[in-house]
């Protein structure tokens, strides 16, 4: 049984015909269900894919094929594809049916992708370690009683355990970037607005961005490449032109690197991850770039400013889900106030009600001010304190996360320590900087570690020449 790596892998073998992508897909189907422990799929389209796998068959044989064909690919739980069950992983969502696809699936199913499943994530996009899910915990491929990370737990585990070539996953804080350096795959999270968030289910409309997850960049480039671009369904989404982003090479001139001083010495990084990123500091700079170490003096405002406004947001996007107009409904009901209350009670996990409980909290009359207002003008410095930073730097480096993969179920006192986990990441979100994760390095542990690199924004093209530079 082939587990390929990468898609020109799996193009060559189609090209030779050593393999279909029948027999691909099979295979897929058959890893899955050996690695069923692993909970990253809530369910798979068994039947529906092997079907399109003769299809994409036939296409090849009559030189009518897409440019993705025979790439078999996952998607997270929230997002929409035509037909099929979505759920964010919430019990809230029961049974729900997406009436339409995300224009993200649409264009990769007009470039005959066979999609295989749907994958497990944190519900609603909210958590670090894909354990706040009705579905389970997903575990880690490389280490079992790890975490697979969060939200896009289930689409990093199934990349990384080759239970398909590619996934899709959305980052609103870190949540394709974080699981993507605890399962030791890439993580790219394109600029805000370069891909269509048309059929993602919102957590936070200002920050939510969907992304590949691959074993390779040239693979998340070339997903990019199709599932970028205006989108009439989407009146936030950029009408900048896409470039052939899989073609871009690294031109070998010397780059201006930044590294903000105080991610690496910051208490609880992992002192391995702190030697890792020394020597790879040390290494640039041998190569020629100029690599310098600045301040970055919002650090410690990132993670508190990035759940003031989320869960802001958070509490009036999932107002809708109400126990009326879909999903879940409370049997225990006997007025409409009745309804409201006990449907959410009932249909949101913990980690959600609380978010939305600090949200509508922020937003309130009072608090408004104090929290919500001074969190934009924050989260304002931070954006403007970041482009500063690209005027003079082309790249800032830094770890993707504080430590490797920590043990499933570990129990916080205080479940705000967990939000500690977008430290590296959250600043992507809250500038809208595109980001990528890549696996570089091996803890003692055995356990990946990754650095994260930040691109000016729409700088995608560089950022993936950069990073196949690095990934050689």
């Amino acid at each position: 049984m082939t587990t390929f790596q990468s898609y020109s892998e799996v193009q060559k073998a189609l090209q030779k015909k050593s393999t279909s992508c029948l027999e691909i897909t099979n295979n897929y189907i058959k890893k899955i269900a050996k690695n069923s422990h692993l909970n990253a799929f809530i369910e798979v389209y068994t039947d529906e894919a092997i079907s399109r796998a003769k299809e994409i068959d036939e296409k090849i044989k009559n030189g009518a094929a897409g440019k993705l064909a025979g790439m078999v690919i996952g998607i997270k739980d929230n997002i929409c594809y035509k037909g099929h069950k979505v759920s964010a992983s919430s019990k809230i969502l029961e049974g729900f049916e997406s009436l339409f696809s995300a224009t993200a699936v649409e264009r990769l199913l007009e470039e005959d992708v066979i999609i295989i499943g749907r994958l497990n994530c944190d519900e609603f996009a909210m958590g670090s370690a894909n354990e706040n899910t009705i579905y389970g915990p997903v575990k880690n491929p490389l280490e079992n009683s790890k975490v697979a990370g969060g939200s896009s737990g289930g689409s990093a585990a199934a990349v990384s355990a080759g239970l398909c070539l590619a996934a899709l996953g959305s980052d609103t804080g870190g949540s394709i970037r974080q699981p993507a350096a605890f399962c030791g795959v890439v993580g790219l999270k394109p600029t805000y607005s370069r891909v269509s968030r048309y059929g993602l289910i919102a957590y936070a409309s200002s920050f939510d961005q969907i992304g590949p997850l691959t074993n390779n960049v040239n693979d998340a480039a070339l997903i990019l490449e199709i599932i970028a671009g205006k989108d009439n369904f989407d009146s936030t989404v950029s009408t900048k032109d896409i470039q052939r982003y899989s073609q871009e090479k690294f031109n070998g001139k010397p780059k201006k690197i930044a590294y903000i001083q105080e991610c690496l010495d910051r208490e609880g990084l992992d002192p391995e991850i702190k030697i890792f990123m020394q020597q790879s500091i040390k290494k640039l700079k041998e190569e020629g770039h100029l690599v310098k170490s600045i301040s970055f003096p919002y650090l410690d405002l990132l993670v508190p400013t990035y759940y003031v406004i989320t869960t802001a947001e958070a509490s009036s996007n999932l107002a809708r889900f109400d126990g009326v107009h879909s999903g879940y409904r409370s049997s225990n009901i006997s007025d409409l106030e009745s309804t409201y209350i006990n449907s959410r009670t009932e249909g949101f996990g913990d980690e959600v009600k609380r978010r939305i409980m600090l949200g509508t909290f922020v937003l309130s009359s009072g608090y408004n001010d104090a929290y919500f207002t001074k969190a934009q003008k924050i989260r304002r410095l931070i954006r403007d304190k970041t482009n500063e930073m690209f005027k003079t730097y082309d790249y800032i480096i830094s770890p993707t996360t504080p430590h490797t993969a920590f043990k499933i179920g570990k129990i916080h006192k205080d479940p705000t320590v967990m939000y500690l986990e977008d430290i590296f990441t959250a600043q992507a979100n809250l500038t809208g900087n595109p980001a990528i994760s890549l696996p570089l390095g091996t803890h003692s542990n055995g356990l990946p570690i990754s650095i994260h690199i930040m691109a000016e924004n729409f700088n995608e093209a560089g950022l993936i020449a950069f990073s196949k530079h690095l990934s050689k």
